[in-house]
């Protein structure tokens, strides 16, 4: 209730409109008022997302979240999984089952379960059965807040709720405590939620898993049932054709299948590179060079061992010395990098630097070594040891919008090129714990935003996630099946020239430090190949291809001499070949040609032999007919120059 008449009334802007109601008043009521209408699944207020009944206790801005966004799927998940948890207590007995946690993930929801009953995915029907029946009843879902824990703890009260309580002992004594009841099924839940069940559309069961509570292998081992639910049928069934699709192209099972790399218990978390492999990765890397060279960037290298001091003077050593291997050499301390970032400013101090210079253009393809633990490694995308594709830009104040515009052109047409055009990218800004004064972080986030907006690049705003030592933009690439990979990041810093005392010597003749941005932009080699292997399911294009024509003769015998003259002509050309001379049959050879994905294959009989030709097969079974092998060579070539996506050759 307000404590004072002044207090009766809030302000809220509507989609520019300002409306004055009742303090208390339920966010729904304030878009009615204020004439907007739509199917409403919750309101943001201020940023935040809440509920619709939500009582709106100060003047804010509001906006409503509807069907078609993020947050309007997160918000239907999230309820989605307290109706999988009422289910759940309706088939096994709400006696015989205690609830944990269910949150939304990424890619859906799930719900932890201490419950007798071993779930097999024989059950996942029987289960959406009864999650369908509870949508269908359309239960409204009631909010109650609780005046604090020992009244939160009351509503517990003869319950299976362990875990439950837990969680309320350990939240803040400042924290507003909530329930969410639907129907008979009352939850410890934040919110927010939909006004009622009925609004769930579409959803299903995925996995079930073993669980600790709270992450912690001495806790107890939980059921957690894996879920996920969209606006429709159609995107349900979107998504689990590519999540059945994403099976077929795991970079772990192409690796093996098309022999590009290996893991072993020797070295666990640490790729090892086959021949295959190594051609796309030294492919992917002279691509780097090339680029960075022709935007005036300096290559440089440092070493992968540095004394412990270093790591001190930067701060790794206290905040990040868990994530660290090290080493002693002649009785001192020396630390294996798990960042570029200090080596790069001991070679900008190794001399005195001048204005005339910037911006000075420092890049690095860096190996670094990182402690992950054992269970969070997954093939490439989460290894122990990697190569950053790094680089340090030291410029001064004013030249900081134009070397983030220089930055983000290269970053788009890196992935371009990759084959990557749909890219999310979002803003970080000041966090509430930061370095460098109220002027340094304006002119940091005004160069960022002035750089977006310049390029007219559309993005998001995370407001203060940026990093204490400087706001930041993170590139996000989108790939064949609609996922999103975090990968390139342009942050501004301003702890490292200070930590360091790096300096410059300005027009006047004045020290200075100067202003330094760290950026990547693939993020790391073996991440982005792991990437590119899911991304075409192992079916490069040809310039990236390890293998790019496979010579096939019809007879080993009579057309060995004239295949291993096609092949001499392909690799004097730059192409990557081979000719195969089994005893197999040809089919057999052409299937296996096609099974490693190889582009192109050329058979080669008497007549073509006697035609100085060659019979031309792609990858996708598509039987291009005749033509002269000079005449291939040189459209092949042309595919390789231009960086082609897809395979250019075609019937005559």
């Amino acid at each position: 209730m307000p404590d004072s008449q002044t207090e009766a009334k809030v302000r809220v802007t509507v989609s520019g409109k300002v409306v004055e109601l009742p303090a208390g008043s339920p966010a729904v009521l304030a878009f009615k008022e204020a004439g907007v209408k739509g199917d409403f699944l919750a309101a943001k207020a201020d940023g935040k997302v809440i509920d619709l009944k939500r009582p709106l206790k100060k003047d804010c801005t509001l906006e409503p979240v509807v069907t078609g966004t993020k947050d309007g799927l997160d918000v239907m998940r999230h309820t989605s999984a307290h109706v999988m948890a009422q289910a759940v207590a309706r088939l096994y007995g709400a006696q015989n089952v205690e609830f944990a946690i269910g949150p939304v993930i990424d890619d859906g929801f799930y719900y932890d379960f201490d419950i007798d009953h071993k779930f097999v995915p024989e059950d996942f029907p029987k289960i959406e059965a009864e999650m369908k029946k509870i949508v269908a009843e359309n239960l409204t879902l009631e909010r109650r807040e609780v005046a604090g824990k020992a009244e939160a703890l009351a509503v517990l009260e003869g319950q299976r709720a362990r875990f439950k309580r837990e969680l309320i002992q350990d939240l803040p004594d400042t924290e507003t405590i909530s329930f969410y009841t639907q129907g008979e099924f009352t939850d410890l839940c934040r919110g927010p939620h939909l006004t009622a069940t009925g609004k769930i559309k579409a959803f299903k069961i995925m996995s079930v898993a073993g669980a600790y509570w709270r992450g912690d292998e001495k806790r107890d081992m939980l059921q957690r049932l894996y879920a996920t639910a969209f606006f429709s049928e159609k995107e349900l069934e979107e998504f689990v054709h590519n999540l059945e699709e994403a099976k077929k192209r795991d970079h772990k099972k192409l690796g093996r299948e098309l022999d590009l790399f290996s893991f072993h218990q020797e070295a666990p978390g640490f790729p090892f590179w086959h021949p295959k492999g190594m051609v796309i990765y030294d492919t992917i890397v002279d691509y780097w060079k090339k680029k960075h060279t022709a935007a005036s960037y300096h290559q440089i290298k440092t070493p992968i061992i540095l004394n412990e001091s270093l790591w001190h003077q930067s701060g790794h050593w206290d905040n990040y010395r868990e994530n660290m291997y090290f080493t002693e050499i002649d009785e001192q301390v020396y630390a294996v990098k798990p960042m570029n970032c200090p080596g790069g400013t001991l070679v900008y101090r190794s001399d005195l630097r001048s204005y005339r210079e910037f911006p000075l253009r420092m890049a690095e393809l860096g190996l670094v070594h990182r402690h992950e633990k054992s269970g969070v490694l997954n093939g490439l995308f989460r290894v122990r040891a990697f190569t950053q594709d790094d680089a340090h830009i030291y410029c001064t104040p004013e030249m900081l919008k134009e070397e983030i515009v220089a930055v983000m052109d290269l970053i788009f047409e890196i992935y371009r090129d990759f084959g990557f055009s749909d890219v999310n990218v979002n803003l970080s800004t000041r966090p509430e714990k930061s370095i460098g004064s109220d002027a340094m972080w304006a002119n940091a986030e005004g160069s960022l935003t002035g750089a977006l907006e310049h390029r007219a690049v559309k993005y998001a705003v995370d407001p203060g996630a940026g990093a204490f030592y400087g706001p930041k933009i993170d590139f996000q690439i989108r790939d064949s099946l609609k996922r999103y990979w975090q990968c390139g990041t342009i942050q501004v810093d301003f702890s490292m020239p200070e930590r360091f005392e790096m300096e410059y010597v300005a027009a006047d003749g004045a020290r200075k430090r100067p202003v330094m941005i760290h950026r990547a932009l693939l993020g790391s080699i073996e991440r982005f190949l792991g990437v590119l292997i899911e991304h075409y399911g192992g079916a490069f294009p040809t310039w990236l291809a390890p293998e790019q024509v496979r010579v096939v003769p019809v007879s080993e015998d009579k057309q060995a001499a004239y295949s291993k003259r096609v092949l001499e002509r392909l690799l004097q050309a730059g192409l990557r070949a081979s000719v195969d001379l089994s005893s197999s049959r040809m089919g057999a050879k052409i299937r296996d040609a096609q099974m490693q994905k190889i582009p192109y294959m050329l058979v080669v009989g008497a007549r073509e032999e006697e035609t100085e030709s060659v019979a031309v097969r792609r990858r996708d079974e598509m039987d291009l007919g005749a033509m002269g092998a000079g005449a291939f060579v040189e459209r092949v070539l042309d595919e390789v120059r231009t960086r082609s996506l897809t395979l250019t050759l075609t019937k005559q």
